[in-house]
């Protein structure tokens, strides 16, 4: 069924998978309901399920479509040559917000898909998880960290640096408007200062 949703017209595709996201991102798996799904899409449960037969069948497509979204945009944003560990950084977070004008709530989804503890899900999901988990992988994999000082832990920044980031991130997606360049040149801004503090004195 999941071929025939791509029939629909593109603005019916995004507002259900945006529906999708959105109540996925918020309630996690166990909780999310399909009823607010559709409610969020203005589609009918029956359509829904038509096309993805269980709340497990949307989750399962809305893993597989988010991760394979923000692999194509990290790859168009993340350069060929960095290795600049902030850089690289700063080019996901741009990555980030080219998926967000599109669907806000999809790297929060991802965030919370990353810590999901429901069995169900994180067993329909593994293959789709473990996608995703290897595309940013190979990305800090490219990174130099001889650039920091003796004293700082890479393995310590990246874990604090991406608490931050995403932090920020959860207190912006709760605005409205939903303002990503001002998310951006924040994320920029911490990303900037961390680096100031981080590296060795050139």
């Amino acid at each position: 069924m999941k071929d025939k949703f791509f029939d629909l017209k593109k603005e019916k595709q995004d507002r259900i998978i945006n529906g999708a996201l959105k109540v996925f991102a918020l309630n996690g798996y166990k909780r999310a309901s399909t009823d607010e799904m559709v409610k969020e899409a203005g589609i009918s449960k029956g359509l829904l399920f038509h096309y993805f037969e269980s709340k497990k069948g949307v989750y399962i497509f809305i893993c597989q479509y988010s991760a394979k979204y923000l692999a194509m945009e990290l790859s168009r944003a993340v350069g060929m040559q960095e290795t600049d560990f902030f850089e690289l950084q700063k080019q996901m977070e741009l990555a980030k917000l080219r998926v967000m004008k599109n669907y806000p709530y999809m790297q929060h989804f991802l965030n919370q898909a990353f810590l999901e503890t429901d069995e169900e899900a994180v067993t329909a999901t593994e293959a789709e998880m473990d996608y995703a988990s290897k595309v940013l992988q190979q990305i800090y994999a490219k990174a130099d960290l001889s650039k920091f000082k003796e004293t700082v832990d890479p393995s310590m920044v990246l874990k604090m640096t991406l608490f931050a980031l995403n932090g920020l991130m959860n207190d912006y997606i709760k605005k409205e408007p939903l303002m990503l360049e001002a998310l951006y040149e924040e994320s920029a801004a911490y990303l900037n200062m961390l680096k100031d503090n981080l590296y060795k004195e050139e």
